[in-house]
């Protein structure tokens, strides 16, 4: 797919077709991720942050799961 970069006020920006938006399941507003990679610029809603974030809290509620379960009761 070919998209054309357009004049936004003092910006410049590519507007995402409604299908593209609908297989990304993004709506105005959200957050868009852009990840440079072997072969380019990759666009993703996938945040590679929160992804590491949430693999440490994985890891610690792994560890410490007779911890987390008594403070839940």
């Amino acid at each position: 797919m070919k998209l054309k970069i357009t004049s936004i006020g003092n910006s410049a920006g590519v507007i995402l077709p409604k299908d593209i938006l609908a297989r990304l399941r993004l709506e105005k507003g959200d957050e868009l991720y852009v990840l440079e990679t072997p072969d380019g610029i990759k666009l993703t809603t996938f945040d590679p942050t929160l992804a590491e974030q949430m693999e440490v809290a994985d890891k610690v509620m792994r560890k410490r799961r007779n911890l987390l379960h008594k403070l839940a009761q």
